[in-house]
């Protein structure tokens, strides 16, 4: 099982934090992006590009890019240079967003228009990436038969990742995606939706088995497992400006670091064959020792286990 962790909110320090990661074993450092939210945010494509100077191996996932806030042309031009600047590390990863709709105000972009934009950008980047000259006449954007350059390092380009939880992303992974990416579900919720997403593949004419699982864990780890369970609780609730306490059993990761090795093997069976674990943490410092304690006590356990169906990153130039 591949293993990844998400970049902090520090942003001075978003490229120390990727070279302890690489350095740590993790397979992937993660940062999700807002333009405006309720607290401290980053861009992802420019947090991923600072990541890449700093590393060698550690792949780079931006988990999640809003899509429908960027012109098409602007996000293919940021994709394809991120994928560059890494050496072909990058993975994409896909959100529609809507959670904070001032931001789409601020950007112009109607909030109720954000699928469709989704999906219009997913269908023509591919080609744009590739290098190829593409016309493209379309309801949100105008491609006068331009060739982007240089295209992606990875051909066709870099892998997507599909994140959301309704139905209209599980469609969306079916078509587009190569990896599965949820977050608050729990393991069945991971297994039922995995099996929708490659239903509809297969009903699109791609190969079955097309998408794997992952899943975006918030969560906690500490010897305390109570310790744990409050941190969790008190930091998304902060994040997302609702009481998690009901929820944090149910969606979150959190307890010693035996009780967070048992439920990701819950979700391993379920069929994720990658975790973003995001570490809920009040302060740059306590965040430090949870990961030290999840690199020395869970990651070695996880990553011992089958990575069958996972299908190698591109690296191909």
């Amino acid at each position: 099982m591949r293993v990844g962790i998400t970049l902090g909110p520090d942003q001075p320090n978003l490229a120390s934090q990727a070279r302890w990661a690489e350095a740590a074993g993790f397979d992937q450092v993660a940062i999700g992006e807002h333009l405006f939210f309720h607290g401290p945010t980053t861009n992802g494509f420019v947090a991923l590009a600072a990541a890449a100077g700093a590393t060698e191996r550690i792949r780079l996932l931006s988990a999640l890019t809003i899509v429908p806030v960027y012109p098409l042309a602007v996000l293919a031009k940021l994709v394809a240079s991120v994928d560059q600047v890494s050496a072909g590390r990058f993975d994409f990863g896909v959100g529609v967003g809507g959670e904070y709709p001032p931001e789409f105000v601020a950007a112009g972009v109607d909030v109720r228009e954000r699928g469709a934009r989704t999906d219009e950008a997913l269908a023509v980047l591919p080609r744009l990436l590739a290098g190829e000259a593409v016309t493209h006449h379309g309801r949100f954007a105008e491609i006068p038969g331009l060739a982007l350059q240089p295209p992606a390092a990875q051909r066709p380009g870099p892998p997507v990742w599909l994140g959301g939880r309704k139905p209209a992303a599980i469609r969306r992974a079916g078509r587009f995606a190569e990896v599965w990416l949820p977050y608050m579900y729990t393991p069945q919720q991971l297994a039922d939706s995995l099996a929708q997403v490659n239903a509809h593949a297969v009903q699109l004419g791609r190969p079955d088995g097309a998408v794997r699982g992952a899943v975006y864990c918030w969560g906690a780890v500490h010897t305390s497992s109570a310790r744990a369970r409050q941190s969790a609780i008190d930091v998304v609730s902060g994040v997302y400006q609702q009481d998690f306490a009901p929820l944090a059993d149910r969606y979150l990761l959190h307890g010693d670091p035996d009780g967070v090795v048992r439920r990701l093997r819950e979700y391993h069976d379920a069929g994720a064959r990658d975790v973003v674990f995001s570490a809920a943490a009040a302060t740059p410092e306590q965040r430090a020792e949870m990961l030290e304690l999840f690199a020395a006590e869970v990651l070695p356990e996880v990553r011992s286990w089958s990575s069958d169906l996972l299908g190698e990153p591109r690296t191909d130039a």
